[in-house]
Protein backbone atom coordinates (compact mmCIF):
# COMPACT_ATOMS: atom_id res chain seq x y z
CA UNK A 1 0.00 0.00 0.00
CA UNK A 2 1.17 3.79 -0.79
CA UNK A 3 1.89 5.61 2.30
CA UNK A 4 -0.01 8.75 2.39
CA UNK A 5 1.14 11.87 0.36
CA UNK A 6 0.88 15.69 0.38
CA UNK A 7 -1.49 15.35 -2.55
CA UNK A 8 -3.56 13.67 -0.08
CA UNK A 9 -3.29 15.88 3.37
CA UNK A 10 -4.48 18.82 0.23
CA UNK A 11 -7.32 16.79 -1.14
CA UNK A 12 -8.79 15.46 2.86
CA UNK A 13 -11.71 17.75 3.36
CA UNK A 14 -11.94 17.57 7.09
CA UNK A 15 -15.83 19.26 7.96
CA UNK A 16 -16.82 19.94 4.38
CA UNK A 17 -18.28 23.44 3.73
CA UNK A 18 -20.14 24.85 0.66
CA UNK A 19 -21.08 22.88 -2.40
CA UNK A 20 -20.35 19.28 -3.46
CA UNK A 21 -20.00 19.78 -6.96
CA UNK A 22 -18.17 23.19 -7.68
CA UNK A 23 -16.84 24.68 -10.19
CA UNK A 24 -12.62 25.78 -10.07
CA UNK A 25 -12.33 29.02 -10.86
CA UNK A 26 -14.09 31.74 -12.62
CA UNK A 27 -15.47 31.73 -16.21
CA UNK A 28 -12.69 32.22 -18.62
CA UNK A 29 -11.74 35.36 -18.98
CA UNK A 30 -10.05 34.55 -22.57
CA UNK A 31 -9.87 32.54 -24.96
CA UNK A 32 -7.15 30.85 -23.78
CA UNK A 33 -8.66 30.04 -20.71
CA UNK A 34 -8.59 26.31 -19.72
CA UNK A 35 -12.18 24.40 -19.05
CA UNK A 36 -13.24 24.66 -15.38
CA UNK A 37 -13.11 21.28 -13.44
CA UNK A 38 -15.91 19.63 -11.49
CA UNK A 39 -15.12 18.39 -8.06
CA UNK A 40 -16.17 15.24 -7.10
CA UNK A 41 -16.81 14.75 -2.92
CA UNK A 42 -16.09 11.43 -1.47
CA UNK A 43 -16.24 10.71 2.18
CA UNK A 44 -14.69 7.94 2.96
CA UNK A 45 -13.78 5.56 6.06
CA UNK A 46 -9.77 6.04 7.72
CA UNK A 47 -8.89 2.63 6.71
CA UNK A 48 -9.67 3.64 3.15
CA UNK A 49 -7.54 6.50 2.89
CA UNK A 50 -4.56 5.07 1.13
CA UNK A 51 -6.45 2.83 -1.71
CA UNK A 52 -8.91 5.74 -2.59
CA UNK A 53 -5.49 8.20 -3.24
CA UNK A 54 -4.73 6.00 -5.79
CA UNK A 55 -8.51 4.93 -7.00
CA UNK A 56 -9.21 8.59 -7.14
CA UNK A 57 -6.12 9.04 -9.46
CA UNK A 58 -7.02 6.90 -11.97
CA UNK A 59 -10.64 7.91 -12.04
CA UNK A 60 -8.97 11.47 -13.05
CA UNK A 61 -6.92 9.86 -15.67
CA UNK A 62 -10.06 8.03 -16.98
CA UNK A 63 -12.43 11.18 -17.08
CA UNK A 64 -10.51 14.13 -17.64
CA UNK A 65 -11.31 17.70 -16.40
CA UNK A 66 -12.48 15.51 -13.02
CA UNK A 67 -10.90 16.43 -9.78
CA UNK A 68 -11.73 13.65 -6.66
CA UNK A 69 -11.66 15.02 -3.55
CA UNK A 70 -12.09 13.24 -0.34
CA UNK A 71 -13.07 13.40 3.54
CA UNK A 72 -11.50 10.77 5.36
CA UNK A 73 -12.48 9.56 8.92
CA UNK A 74 -14.38 7.13 10.84
CA UNK A 75 -17.35 6.07 9.33
CA UNK A 76 -19.34 6.76 11.98
CA UNK A 77 -18.47 10.84 11.66
CA UNK A 78 -18.90 10.54 8.02
CA UNK A 79 -22.40 8.95 8.56
CA UNK A 80 -23.12 12.14 11.05
CA UNK A 81 -21.77 14.28 8.99
CA UNK A 82 -24.36 13.42 5.62
CA UNK A 83 -26.93 13.35 7.70
CA UNK A 84 -26.38 16.89 9.20
CA UNK A 85 -26.31 17.87 5.89
CA UNK A 86 -22.74 18.14 5.07
CA UNK A 87 -22.87 17.82 0.99
CA UNK A 88 -21.00 14.62 -0.47
CA UNK A 89 -21.24 12.88 -4.15
CA UNK A 90 -20.24 9.39 -2.64
CA UNK A 91 -19.86 7.43 0.67
CA UNK A 92 -17.30 4.62 1.33
CA UNK A 93 -17.97 3.27 4.70
CA UNK A 94 -16.20 0.40 6.71
CA UNK A 95 -19.55 -1.60 8.10
CA UNK A 96 -23.00 -2.03 7.23
CA UNK A 97 -24.63 -0.78 10.17
CA UNK A 98 -23.41 3.18 9.39
CA UNK A 99 -24.52 2.86 5.47
CA UNK A 100 -27.72 1.56 6.95
CA UNK A 101 -28.30 4.58 8.95
CA UNK A 102 -27.46 7.24 6.11
CA UNK A 103 -29.79 5.18 4.44
CA UNK A 104 -32.97 4.90 6.43
CA UNK A 105 -32.32 8.02 6.73
CA UNK A 106 -33.07 8.69 3.30
CA UNK A 107 -29.93 9.93 1.85
CA UNK A 108 -28.37 7.49 -0.51
CA UNK A 109 -29.38 7.40 -4.08
CA UNK A 110 -29.40 3.84 -5.38
CA UNK A 111 -28.79 0.56 -3.37
CA UNK A 112 -25.16 0.57 -1.85
CA UNK A 113 -23.02 -1.99 -3.09
CA UNK A 114 -20.52 -3.89 -0.93
CA UNK A 115 -16.85 -3.17 -2.20
CA UNK A 116 -13.92 -5.01 -0.05
CA UNK A 117 -13.74 -6.39 3.36
CA UNK A 118 -11.47 -6.17 6.18
CA UNK A 119 -10.54 -8.12 8.94
CA UNK A 120 -8.85 -7.25 12.25
CA UNK A 121 -4.89 -7.71 13.19
CA UNK A 122 -2.97 -7.16 16.83
CA UNK A 123 0.14 -5.00 16.14
CA UNK A 124 2.65 -4.06 18.82
CA UNK A 125 5.71 -1.07 17.94
CA UNK A 126 8.50 -2.07 15.69
CA UNK A 127 10.63 -0.42 18.23
CA UNK A 128 10.10 -1.60 21.39
CA UNK A 129 11.55 -0.31 24.66
CA UNK A 130 13.74 -2.26 27.27
CA UNK A 131 10.42 -2.51 29.54
CA UNK A 132 7.76 -3.45 27.15
CA UNK A 133 5.61 -6.57 27.89
CA UNK A 134 5.84 -9.30 25.74
CA UNK A 135 2.94 -9.49 23.32
CA UNK A 136 2.00 -12.26 21.34
CA UNK A 137 -1.31 -12.94 21.16
CA UNK A 138 -4.77 -10.99 21.58
CA UNK A 139 -4.41 -12.90 25.21
CA UNK A 140 -1.27 -11.48 26.13
CA UNK A 141 -2.72 -7.48 24.96
CA UNK A 142 -5.70 -8.41 27.22
CA UNK A 143 -3.00 -8.70 30.18
CA UNK A 144 -2.70 -6.74 33.13
CA UNK A 145 -0.58 -3.96 32.78
CA UNK A 146 -0.10 -3.55 28.96
CA UNK A 147 -1.24 -0.29 27.05
CA UNK A 148 -4.11 -1.50 24.75
CA UNK A 149 -5.35 0.74 22.47
CA UNK A 150 -8.84 -0.27 20.44
CA UNK A 151 -11.33 1.97 18.35
CA UNK A 152 -14.64 2.87 20.00
CA UNK A 153 -17.72 1.01 19.85
CA UNK A 154 -19.51 3.11 18.00
CA UNK A 155 -16.70 2.23 15.16
CA UNK A 156 -16.23 -0.15 12.79
CA UNK A 157 -13.19 -1.28 14.04
CA UNK A 158 -14.14 -1.00 17.27
CA UNK A 159 -17.63 -2.88 17.13
CA UNK A 160 -14.98 -5.86 15.06
CA UNK A 161 -12.63 -5.72 18.29
CA UNK A 162 -15.76 -6.49 20.38
CA UNK A 163 -16.85 -9.24 18.75
CA UNK A 164 -13.44 -10.85 18.16
CA UNK A 165 -12.35 -10.45 21.90
CA UNK A 166 -16.31 -12.54 22.67
CA UNK A 167 -15.47 -15.25 19.90
CA UNK A 168 -11.78 -15.55 22.16
CA UNK A 169 -13.21 -15.39 24.86
CA UNK A 170 -10.81 -12.82 26.27
CA UNK A 171 -12.31 -9.23 28.21
CA UNK A 172 -10.61 -6.45 26.68
CA UNK A 173 -9.51 -3.49 29.34
CA UNK A 174 -7.78 -0.94 26.91
CA UNK A 175 -6.23 2.30 28.21
CA UNK A 176 -8.33 4.00 25.22
CA UNK A 177 -10.79 3.98 22.50
CA UNK A 178 -10.01 5.84 19.63
CA UNK A 179 -12.19 7.57 17.06
CA UNK A 180 -10.97 6.10 14.14
CA UNK A 181 -8.42 2.73 13.04
CA UNK A 182 -5.49 5.33 11.96
CA UNK A 183 -5.59 7.24 15.46
CA UNK A 184 -5.06 3.59 16.96
CA UNK A 185 -2.21 2.48 14.73
CA UNK A 186 -0.96 6.63 15.38
CA UNK A 187 -0.60 5.24 19.08
CA UNK A 188 0.96 1.89 18.64
CA UNK A 189 3.71 3.44 16.29
CA UNK A 190 4.76 6.23 18.12
CA UNK A 191 4.95 3.99 21.45
CA UNK A 192 2.78 5.51 23.54
CA UNK A 193 0.10 2.27 23.72
CA UNK A 194 1.62 -1.18 23.85
CA UNK A 195 -0.63 -2.79 21.48
CA UNK A 196 -3.74 -2.06 19.38
CA UNK A 197 -6.27 -3.74 17.04
CA UNK A 198 -6.01 -2.23 13.71
CA UNK A 199 -6.92 -3.73 10.28
CA UNK A 200 -4.83 -5.76 8.52
CA UNK A 201 -4.47 -3.22 5.70
CA UNK A 202 -3.55 -0.44 7.98
CA UNK A 203 -1.16 -2.70 9.53
CA UNK A 204 0.46 -3.08 6.03
CA UNK A 205 0.55 0.67 5.53
CA UNK A 206 2.61 0.72 7.92
CA UNK A 207 4.38 -1.61 7.01
CA UNK A 208 3.96 -4.14 9.53
CA UNK A 209 3.17 -7.54 7.97
CA UNK A 210 3.19 -10.91 10.17
CA UNK A 211 5.92 -11.15 12.06
CA UNK A 212 7.85 -8.39 10.09
CA UNK A 213 9.46 -4.87 11.32
CA UNK A 214 12.03 -4.04 8.87
CA UNK A 215 11.32 -0.48 7.76
CA UNK A 216 7.87 -0.63 9.45
CA UNK A 217 6.41 1.44 12.32
CA UNK A 218 4.42 -1.39 13.77
CA UNK A 219 4.73 -5.31 14.04
CA UNK A 220 1.54 -7.62 12.93
CA UNK A 221 0.67 -10.38 14.89
CA UNK A 222 -1.80 -12.18 13.01
CA UNK A 223 -5.50 -13.25 15.15
CA UNK A 224 -6.24 -16.87 15.40
CA UNK A 225 -9.82 -15.79 14.90
CA UNK A 226 -9.89 -12.74 12.73
CA UNK A 227 -12.30 -14.36 10.69
CA UNK A 228 -14.58 -13.83 13.36
CA UNK A 229 -15.74 -10.28 12.66
CA UNK A 230 -15.39 -9.80 8.85
CA UNK A 231 -16.56 -5.77 7.88
CA UNK A 232 -18.18 -5.35 4.62
CA UNK A 233 -17.49 -2.17 2.88
CA UNK A 234 -20.45 -0.94 1.53
CA UNK A 235 -19.95 2.03 -0.91
CA UNK A 236 -23.06 4.26 -2.88
CA UNK A 237 -24.30 7.61 -4.41
CA UNK A 238 -25.64 9.90 -1.86
CA UNK A 239 -28.97 11.82 -2.34
CA UNK A 240 -26.88 15.58 -2.49
CA UNK A 241 -25.50 14.37 -5.74
CA UNK A 242 -28.76 14.57 -7.89
CA UNK A 243 -29.51 18.13 -6.43
CA UNK A 244 -26.73 19.38 -8.08
CA UNK A 245 -27.89 19.28 -11.76
CA UNK A 246 -28.60 15.65 -14.13
CA UNK A 247 -24.46 15.13 -15.34
CA UNK A 248 -23.73 14.79 -11.58
CA UNK A 249 -25.38 11.84 -10.46
CA UNK A 250 -23.93 9.86 -13.12
CA UNK A 251 -20.42 11.23 -12.62
CA UNK A 252 -20.77 9.37 -9.01
CA UNK A 253 -21.92 6.76 -10.21
CA UNK A 254 -18.98 6.73 -12.56
CA UNK A 255 -16.40 6.47 -9.39
CA UNK A 256 -18.54 4.10 -8.04
CA UNK A 257 -18.32 1.65 -11.14
CA UNK A 258 -14.67 2.18 -10.91
CA UNK A 259 -13.75 1.11 -7.59
CA UNK A 260 -15.82 -2.29 -8.30
CA UNK A 261 -14.53 -2.44 -12.05
CA UNK A 262 -11.18 -5.16 -12.18
CA UNK A 263 -8.96 -1.63 -11.93
CA UNK A 264 -10.64 -0.86 -9.08
CA UNK A 265 -10.72 -4.01 -7.15
CA UNK A 266 -7.28 -4.78 -8.27
CA UNK A 267 -5.58 -1.28 -5.73
CA UNK A 268 -7.83 -2.95 -3.20
CA UNK A 269 -6.51 -6.14 -3.06
CA UNK A 270 -2.78 -4.80 -3.56
CA UNK A 271 -4.06 -3.37 -0.40
CA UNK A 272 -4.34 -6.23 1.34
CA UNK A 273 -8.75 -5.69 1.52
CA UNK A 274 -10.46 -9.29 0.56
CA UNK A 275 -13.15 -9.73 -2.49
CA UNK A 276 -16.50 -8.40 -1.54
Amino acid sequence: MRGRTGRNSSRALGLIVGSSVVLAGCSALSDGAAEPATTLTVFAAASLGDSFEELADGFEQENPGVEVEYNVAGSSSLAEQILAGAPADVFASADEPNMDTVVAAGENSGEPKPFATNVLTLVTPADTRADAPDIASLEDAAAEGVKLVVCAPQVPCGRAALDVAADAGVELSPVSEEASVTDVLGKVASGEADAGLVYVTDALSAGGGAGETAGGTVNAIELENADSAVNTYPITVLDAAAENGPEHPELAQRFVDYVLSEDGQSVLEADGFGAP
